[in-house]
């Protein structure tokens, strides 16, 4: 059996294993020249898709984010910055020789199905067939734009955080912040020391609290074990 995985990042990597464990026969396409999808941090590229900010530290403690067949080394910090974690998810793909699998800079352009096959057509013109097909590219590449009246008649620079990379050219401004999801979050601390003012707005409202309990204790272990 012929399995198709597109993307080659956290969720992309752990398919290809789960399929050479069933003794399938695996082809990963990945778009990027890289593997670690969204945890690889990629400033200068606005075309890649979803990537982290500079600062970003993973919201997840490591104990419960990792694959559970590769344990994260002790001397990790419970929260990982995310050039740490793509080192970890690097360790992941070489210990199970899992990058010749991967077929990098290669990106699909169309999928349909054929019968029992379904049909990969790649940017370059080719085309293959699988049995299966995993899709891995996670759901942070396209940004979804709040509808908002009026907008077009605001002076200032209006971005979505799927653009915001660092602090850089923040410094001194006014930031109103739509939204109190992790992105909104992470972006106001980042700005909060350089920017004149930085302002969230909720819908709903939210709790918001730290990674740790009072104790130390990661609060994502503490809850759910």
């Amino acid at each position: 059996m012929r399995v198709c995985v597109v993307g080659a990042g956290a969720a992309g990597l752990p398919s290809i294993k789960a399929c050479l464990e069933e003794g399938l026969e695996v082809v990963c396409y990945e778009k990027t020249a890289d593997i670690g999808g969204l945890w690889n941090y990629r400033p200068n590229d606005p075309e890649v898709g979803g990537t982290v900010m500079s600062t970003t530290v993973v919201n997840t403690s490591k104990e419960m984010m990792a694959y559970s067949d590769f344990p994260p080394d002790e001397t990790l910090p419970n929260f990982m910055h995310h050039s740490r974690l793509l080192q970890y998810i690097r360790d992941y793909a070489e210990h199970f020789d899992l990058l010749r699998h991967i077929r990098f800079n290669t990106t699909v352009k169309l999928i349909t199905k054929e019968g029992e096959q379904w049909r990969v057509e790649l940017e370059k013109g080719e085309v293959e067939y699988f049995d299966r097909l995993l899709l891995c590219s996670g759901h942070h590449s396209q940004p979804q734009y709040a509808q908002l009246r009026g907008v077009d008649a605001f002076r200032g620079k209006v971005m979505h955080a799927h653009e915001y990379r660092d602090f850089k050219g923040f410094e001194g401004r006014h930031v109103f912040l739509l939204g109190i999801g992790n992105s909104a979050l992470d972006i106001a601390v980042d700005l909060a020391k350089i920017a004149a003012s930085v302002t969230i707005s909720t819908r709903r409202g939210s709790w918001i609290f730290n990674r740790v309990s009072q104790g130390g204790m990661p609060y994502d272990t503490l809850l759910m074990t």
